[in-house]
């Protein structure tokens, strides 16, 4: 599975004709999305258990996701 397949917390963004991500990866180059992403995953690893949300499953979508750019 890709992660532009899963949404981790809803479907808000799937829900969406384009995702955030996809349009930001078009606008930004390949190192600011890398760094986006990795922001990501520092602030769902850092909030995890401090809020009522899904931050595990988040932090997976957002490795799986960097992960597919990187090899």
């Amino acid at each position: 599975m890709k992660a532009d397949d899963i949404q981790a917390g809803g479907t808000h963004y799937k829900d969406m004709g384009v995702q955030p991500w996809t349009v930001m990866e078009a606008l930004l180059t390949p190192e600011e999305f890398r760094g986006y992403l990795k922001g990501n995953l520092i602030k769902y690893a850092m909030r995890q258990g401090k809020k009522d949300s899904p931050d595990a499953d988040k932090w997976h979508h957002y490795k799986l996701k960097l992960k597919e750019l990187t090899g």
